[in-house]
């Protein structure tokens, strides 16, 4: 068998790298509510995404004034997480933020 792919020039790892293909990827969203203060969206974001303190501001003013925006781009395990993580921050404070993750 190996000496039919090697008689083609084609190798076992040309084939596994034809097999390879990109990760879906998914968008983690907030969503805007009249309950969570603007100071928390900012510092969830920062912790959650990594972002900076202008990045974060800039976030949540894009969901403040459309209602929905997108805090990061991922592999879904690492959207799932990150999704949890921002629910989790704003049950454990009383807030109602929601965050959901979609398809990109």
């Amino acid at each position: 068998m190996q000496d039919e792919l090697f008689s083609k020039g084609t190798s076992v790892q040309d084939k596994q790298r034809e097999d390879l293909k990109e990760p879906e990827m998914y968008r983690v969203v907030l969503y805007n509510d009249d309950y969570t203060p603007r100071d928390f969206v900012v510092s969830v974001i920062m912790a959650v995404f990594h972002k900076t303190a202008s990045e974060a501001t800039r976030i949540m003013l894009a969901v403040h004034r459309t209602g929905k925006g997108t805090a990061g781009v991922y592999v879904y395990d690492i959207a799932e997480t990150k999704a949890r993580q921002v629910k989790e921050l704003a049950v454990a404070q009383e807030f109602p933020l929601k965050c959901t993750v979609e398809k990109d």
